[in-house]
């Protein structure tokens, strides 16, 4: 019998500790020098899991700017509060996902929620950045607020996990996220023990993120808490078997196949266009809270 064949593993990267903002402990394994070959995703910041002592300071991320992108949270334990220019505000807390359309730009906060930060806890999320086509990266800016029960649950074949559907579509559940790109972003809660074949469309890119357990991937390459898997496109499938109970989000996209161009927290197609984001920043065309006026 012939042996399936799976995507190929092109690497294993670890990720880099950094202190984000003023509350917030990161480890991030990406962007780095696969960055290309998880496009439309540019960035994967893991906050904790911290313990945060209670306080009558909400810390976090003050405001600062974005243009050309999308933010992407998904809140495993504790509560954010988010807050921008474009009006759009809210506190999303376990199972919750934010994804926030910078597109011509905006300024944005995300803080403890206030009440968390009174009492305390432990917190933990994923963030992502994910790039948009040049067609659309000027559009206004818009807020989706996916809440734990609108995101579908599907059984992990054979297994006791479940497949979380954020955006894009897997196995006949569809998420709830509106996406200017094709793309599939699954989290899975996996069971020590689950074994399975995951399947993705081949021209897509993949990375697994192990945001907490071990898992072996295609039967031999293992990856644990933390560590980022970088897939190739020779096939549609891949095996996953969880070692230890696990978080593991699945990045899954078509290339955004157009010039890259970033500085900061803006990400263009062109310098000339970094040039101009960052003049309506320092003139102010990307929004005031009430506290600046």
């Amino acid at each position: 019998m012939a042996t399936p064949e799976f995507r190929r593993v092109f690497q294993v990267i670890d990720g880099n500790k950094k202190l984000v903002g003023d509350g917030f402990d990161v480890t991030s394994p990406m962007p780095g020098p696969r960055i290309r070959q998880l496009s439309p995703y540019l960035l994967i910041d893991h906050i904790g899991p911290m313990q945060i002592a209670p306080t009558d300071t909400p810390l976090g991320s003050p405001p600062h700017p974005h243009r050309g992108f999308e933010t992407v949270t998904v809140v495993y334990d504790g509560y954010l509060a988010h807050r921008d220019t474009a009006g759009h505000d809210g506190t999303i807390g376990p199972g919750d996902v934010q994804w926030m359309t910078a597109g011509a730009g905006l300024r944005h906060a995300e803080m403890y929620d206030r009440d968390f930060a009174q009492r305390g806890g432990k917190l933990e999320l994923l963030q992502l950045w994910v790039n948009m086509p040049k067609a659309d990266k000027l559009v206004p800016p818009k807020y989706q607020e996916l809440r734990a029960a609108s995101i579908p649950n599907v059984p992990v074949p054979g297994g006791k996990g479940v497949i979380r559907v954020i955006a894009g579509s897997y196995v006949g559940a569809t998420g709830p996220a509106s996406t200017f790109s094709p793309m599939t972003l699954l989290d899975l809660h996996l069971a020590a023990g689950d074994d399975f074949t995951l399947t993705l469309p081949a021209a897509y890119n993949v990375g697994l993120y192990v945001a907490s357990g071990a898992i072996l991937v295609n039967g031999d390459r293992p990856a644990k808490t933390q560590q980022l898997v970088v897939l190739g496109w020779n096939s549609a499938d891949v095996q996953l078997t969880a070692t230890d109970d696990s978080l593991v989000l699945v990045l899954a996209g078509a290339p955004i196949e157009e010039p890259l161009a970033t500085y900061g927290p803006f990400v263009m197609n062109t310098n000339e266009e970094l040039m101009a984001a960052i003049a309506d920043f320092e003139s102010g065309n990307m929004g005031k809270f009430p506290e600046d006026e």
